[in-house]
């Protein structure tokens, strides 16, 4: 006869064991969970000092005028030079823009770069009176765009650093106030040692929420982070279009040796840790079509974290051997650094929130112990991030927007700038994540594509407009919420 004691003690035996085993899994997940807490808020410790340190920087953008040179005589010659892939649509507006420059004709030259081009761009600009300059693929694979055009058009021209002084870059899409040349001419002439200056970057349009939290960012950082870090004496940022360099600088470089898809923060980089100096202008503006779309802004935002930490890895050694070698100073280190990690919060963000989501979800099924209240300390550094972040993108802003575009603050238009930047983070977190994944790719080029033409086109345009001045980004009216 079978006996059911040896039966029970069997189970209790399996069950015994079950019960270890089960113990030490999860002794196991919540070690995992805890080393995981103690990293990322190990991680967090580098945002929260980035955003104090821009902190410190932004005070320096309290200041209203921003003038800091002498008005001169037109001196400087002035090479532009205008990337136009497909831009039929608007290239008539960048062009009639630079026919009509309030500076002496014989001073500049104005080429379009027509690249790779299946539409009548080329056309359209030489019709208008435009030296247009065409290139096409020399083999298959051959890879395109902004950076590849400008090394072939420097290539291109021969003896460039002798009949210019100064080179331009602007996109297809872009309006420029017409005394660009005049402003940018002073500001060189007045300080030599500079081998490139920046324009202040405006928005064409930013009615809608993607667009909206474009004009916020750039609001934002025209004055409180490049105004602000020159004015510390720091280096400013290369902002991809409305930049002028020394065409000297140009040729003892080799041409245009900036190729990567973020080909504007390369230069940027690589000119820094020459120990070069590059200078803010917050007194001209040029003004970019923001993408309209979510697809379109998360492609460009791609695109910009890929050639971003491309640039970034690439050049982290050497930021460190310009230090050692005297040709940067600690300040500048420190700045630079901060530029080439900016995209950094966003892998730390993508880390924290999956974590906290999973451990929410096993304490609540009662898997493991109360591990989030043990964690508060590793997440209380968060909150100053948190501070930051709202003077950053709430006080700053209109600030900013007072200051530079005459608009007053209006508690009205909070919800809009809340959303806006909370609908805009999770597009670009989502962009930064795939771009850290993808650095290594950086042979194609995305174009986007672009539709504002005239200042006829502009949203709700002033109707004093005057035709000679592009200054009407300020006058536009409130942006809504709709997409």
């Amino acid at each position: 006869m079978f006996d059911k004691s040896n039966e029970y003690g069997y189970y209790n035996i399996v069950i015994k064991y079950l019960l270890i085993f089960l113990e030490g899994v999860k002794n196991r997940l919540e070690l995992i969970l805890r080393t995981m807490f103690t990293i990322t808020g190990i991680l967090s410790i580098c945002p929260i000092l980035m955003m104090l340190f821009q902190l410190v920087i932004s005070f320096k953008g309290f200041k209203k005028d921003a003038k800091n040179y002498e008005d001169r005589d037109p001196e400087k010659r002035f090479l532009i030079f205008v990337p136009a892939h497909n831009e039929a649509a608007v290239i008539s507006g960048i062009v009639n823009n630079l026919l009509n420059m309030d500076y002496p004709k014989e001073l500049y030259d104005f080429y379009i770069l027509a690249d790779n081009c299946t539409d009548n761009t080329a056309q359209i600009a030489r019709d208008l009176g435009a030296k247009v300059m065409e290139f096409s693929k020399e083999y298959p694979n051959e890879a395109t765009g902004k950076p590849v055009v400008l090394k072939k058009a420097f290539n291109a021209l021969k003896d460039y650093q002798k009949k210019y002084d100064l080179v331009m870059f602007f996109d297809a899409d872009n309006l420029i106030d017409t005394n660009m040349f005049r402003e940018v001419n002073s500001q060189m002439l007045c300080d030599p040692d500079a081998v490139a200056v920046q324009c202040y970057l405006g928005t064409k349009n930013k009615t809608g929420l993607i667009p909206f939290f474009y004009y916020i960012t750039f609001s934002i950082t025209n004055r409180f982070f490049q105004l602000a870090r020159n004015r510390f004496g720091l280096n400013s940022g290369i902002g991809g279009t409305g930049f002028a360099v020394k065409t000297e600088y140009i040729y003892e470089r080799g041409g245009w040796k900036s190729l990567s898809l973020t080909e504007d923060f390369e230069f940027q980089i690589e000119t820094t840790l020459d120990g070069k100096k590059i200078i803010w202008n917050n007194n001209v503006r040029v003004y970019d079509e923001k993408p309209t779309e979510v697809k379109a802004s998360y492609k460009q935002q791609k695109r910009w974290a890929q050639g971003h930490w491309y640039v970034s890895f690439r050049n982290t050694r050497k930021l460190f051997e310009a230090l050692f070698k005297g040709k940067i100073s600690f300040a500048e280190f420190i700045s630079t650094s901060v530029y080439m990690f900016a995209l950094f919060p966003y892998l730390v963000l993508f880390l924290q929130i999956p974590l906290f989501l999973l451990t929410f979800v096993l304490q609540h099924l009662g898997v493991v112990s109360d591990i989030l209240n043990e964690s508060n300390s590793m997440f209380s550094g968060n909150l100053v991030a948190i501070a930051v972040f709202i003077y950053s993108f709430i006080v700053l802003f209109y600030v900013a927007d007072n200051f530079d575009n005459g608009k007053k603050f209006s508690i009205k238009y909070l919800p809009t700038l809340v959303v806006s930047l909370l609908f805009n983070t999770v597009i670009i977190t989502a962009a930064q994540i795939v771009g850290f994944f993808q650095w290594r790719q950086q042979n194609v080029w995305v174009k986007t594509e672009h539709f504002i033409n005239h200042i006829k086109d502009i949203d709700d345009k002033p109707q004093d407009l005057p035709v000679n001045n592009a200054k009407f980004i300020a006058e536009n009216k409130e942006p809504s919420i709709s997409l």
